[in-house]
């Protein structure tokens, strides 16, 4: 059992130590509205293929590192591409039918479809930069 003196000195030592000895205080952010859709195996001809306008499918998993180091910028180009493209995103381990379908075997894959087809070339595996995407889909005619 501690003294009071040592129940003191410890607790002077963690406000010196810590700023304060009083509980951190958490602070909550409210976090981006993801526009990107969510779609799986049995949307994705009516969300994909059926699209009016091309659409740029993003590949990922919640377990992949780069998948997350991208998905802020899927929120972005769907805001910036606007009426121009679409953006909709499919979970790897819940749609195995189309990750076997379109040969993802990296992610994030991305892959852009026009007119119910995937456009050729524009499979591209691995983490990508806001210029980079920009030339890509510029590449891929958006």
């Amino acid at each position: 059992m501690l003294s009071s003196r040592s129940a003191s000195h410890t607790a002077s030592a963690r406000r010196t130590a810590f700023g304060s000895a009083r509980p951190a205080v958490r602070i909550h952010r409210s976090l981006p509205v993801t526009r990107v859709a969510n779609i799986e195996t049995a949307s994705f001809d009516a969300e994909v293929l059926k699209s009016d306008k091309p659409v740029l499918v993003d590949f990922w998993a919640s377990w992949c590192g780069p998948c997350k180091l991208v998905a802020p910028l899927m929120d972005w180009a769907e805001k910036e591409y606007d009426g121009k493209l679409k953006v909709v995103k499919i979970e790897h381990d819940k749609n195995p039918e189309l990750i076997a379908k379109y040969k993802v075997y990296g992610l994030p894959t991305l892959i852009v479809f026009k007119d119910g087809e995937e456009v050729a070339g524009s499979k591209r595996e691995g983490a990508i930069t806001k210029v980079l995407l920009q030339q890509y889909l510029s590449k891929h005619g958006i």
